[in-house]
């Protein structure tokens, strides 16, 4: 009964492929996101065209809630609950996309279920918290001033923009008089933002902060154009730093030994995290780029900065910085509330 029901239900679907699915809607994507979430949405969406060829599903309009479940099933056989979030989150935008190509049920990402993942699980694998960050700022103030690693982590920490954000920026840019920076969605020249448009902003860096990127740019910048005839702020000799150059950055200088002792009893000459090009990720103690982001939204928060300006400054909903940055522990949430009652 139920099985007739559904064959009805999917009576005005219009059949489509798979591969012809995912093919319209990277398509669609491509212009609409920053290039890092397409590349993953592409990765995302060619496992799960491989289950669908292993499943024998050849046509879009057989999809179940019951498949996408197997689907769910067989994917958490394979990654960590966290990285299977983030690949059942595109699968969800693609079949919202289908459905309005009538070639799914109308409704059907809904009936997709993500695992829970234990709280806190995400924050420690790629928070870098308070002293942390001051202790690499001091070292890079005291041996590296101005250089592009000391400005890049110290924008980083300051407005917690996304990496995507920071590598968009141009030397023109920079807003002299009100000590900021406008950031532009340019994805024609190769730098679009996260959320697009939504994502323009200008974001205060204050005194401090501004003399020493002028500083770098006066002593440090290589004085280079991109390909599409830009100035761009943070530059290799080549011209526009790349995503794995920043990325590079955060690893190698989240490494203890870089500013302080090992704490993994590791020496340099014989760590396979230390020396090597694109090794400093497996130190234990190395962090991404997202955990500066998400290290420094924190730290805001703690300083008692209002989650609605945090919510501005870095470009990110409420709901998604509660859910996602907020790595506080209730005793400090609790410290901020007290001081701000002490206050009246």
């Amino acid at each position: 009964m139920s099985e007739d029901r559904d064959l009805r239900r999917r009576d005005h679907l219009i059949p489509m492929s798979p591969s012809e699915g995912v093919e319209r809607f990277l398509d669609h994507r491509e212009q609409r996101v920053a290039k890092s979430t397409y590349q993953n949405n592409q990765t995302t969406l060619e496992q799960f065209l491989a289950w669908c060829r292993e499943t024998g599903i050849e046509n879009l309009n057989d999809l179940t809630g019951r498949l996408l479940a197997d689907y769910v099933t067989h994917r958490r056989r394979r990654v960590k609950p966290i990285s299977l979030q983030k690949e059942l989150s595109a699968v969800r935008v693609a079949l919202e996309y289908w459905a309005d190509l009538d070639a799914v049920e109308p409704g059907l990402r809904e009936r997709v279920h993500a695992p829970d993942v234990a709280d806190g699980a995400e924050s420690r694998d790629v928070l870098v918290d308070e002293e942390t960050a001051e202790q690499i700022l001091q070292y890079l103030e005291r041996y590296h001033r101005a250089q592009r690693e000391h400005v890049v982590l110290a924008i980083w920490w300051d407005t917690g923009m996304r990496l995507g954000a920071l590598r968009s920026l141009d030397v023109g840019d920079l807003r002299e008089e009100d000590h900021a920076v406008s950031l532009q969605h340019q994805p024609d020249s190769d730098t679009p933002l996260k959320n697009g448009r939504e994502g323009e902003r200008w974001v205060w860096l204050g005194e401090p902060l501004y003399a020493l990127i002028e500083e770098y740019i006066e002593i440090h910048r290589d004085d280079v154009r991109d390909e599409h005839g830009r100035q761009p702020l943070i530059t290799t000799r080549n011209g526009r730093a790349s995503e794995s150059t920043l990325r590079d950055i955060s690893y190698r200088w989240t490494q203890p030994c870089r500013w302080a002792e090992c704490p993994h009893d590791r020496e340099p000459e014989s760590c396979e995290a230390y020396g090597a090009p694109n090794t400093p990720s497996k130190c234990p103690s190395s962090r991404s780029p997202h955990g500066w982001r998400r290290g420094s939204i924190t730290d805001h928060l703690n300083r008692g900065v209002s989650p609605e300006v945090v919510s501005e400054r870095a470009n990110v909903s409420l709901e998604v910085l509660y859910r996602h940055y907020d790595a506080r522990q209730p005793d400090e949430k609790m410290a901020v509330r007290r001081e701000h009652l002490q206050e009246k």
